[in-house]
C-alpha cells in the first residue's frame, strides 16, 4: 500500500509544477512581468511543493507528524539563531509574490510614495525577490525591502 501511494504522489509532482507552470506564466505574460520575475516566483512556488511533497511521503511511510514538526522546529530555531532576520527574509519573499499577482504597478511605471517623513517620485526599475529598486527623478537609486513597499501608499503615474 505504501509503494502505491508513494507511487501516487510521486506522479503527482511533475503534474502540480506543471500546473503551477500553466497558472503562473499567462500572469507573468498577460500583466507584463519580466520573464525574470516570472522565474522567481515559479521557484519559489516550485520549492515549497517540492518539500509538501517531501512530507506527503514521510507520511505515508510512517513518519509521525509530530515527529516532523519537531525536526521542523528544530531547524527553523537553528536558522532563526544562526541567521535572526529570517522572518524578515520569509516575510520579503511573501511580498515579493504577493507585489507579483496583485501589484497595480510594473517596471517602468512613474509612481509616487506618499509618505509624509519622505515623499518620493521615482520610477519602478525592477522588482525582485526581497527588494524594489526604485530611480528618482535626481538619478538616485533607492532600493525598498518589498514588505516595506507594500505598506507605503503608492499612486501610479498615468502618463497621457
Amino acid at each position: 500500500m505504501q509503494i502505491i501511494a508513494s507511487a501516487v504522489v510521486v506522479a503527482l509532482l511533475p503534474l502540480s509544477k506543471l500546473i503551477v507552470n500553466k497558472l503562473i506564466r499567462p500572469n507573468g505574460v498577460g500583466a507584463q512581468r519580466s520573464e525574470a520575475r516570472t522565474l522567481q516566483v515559479r521557484h519559489i512556488i516550485v520549492v515549497i511543493l517540492n518539500v509538501t511533497f517531501l512530507f506527503a511521503l514521510a507520511i505515508i511511510w510512517g513518519v509521525e507528524p509530530q515527529n516532523m514538526l519537531l525536526g521542523l522546529s528544530s531547524i527553523v530555531a537553528v536558522l532563526g539563531v544562526a541567521l535572526f532576520a529570517q522572518w524578515s527574509v520569509l516575510s520579503n519573499i511573501t511580498a515579493g509574490i504577493v507585489m507579483f499577482f496583485t501589484a497595480p504597478f510594473r517596471i517602468g511605471d512613474r509612481i509616487r510614495i506618499l509618505d509624509k517623513d519622505v515623499p518620493l517620485n521615482a520610477t519602478i526599475e525592477n522588482i525582485q525577490t526581497f527588494y524594489t529598486h526604485l530611480r528618482t527623478d535626481e538619478g538616485e537609486l533607492i532600493v525598498l525591502p518589498n514588505n516595506l513597499f507594500l505598506q507605503k501608499i503608492v499612486s501610479v503615474k498615468k502618463e497621457g
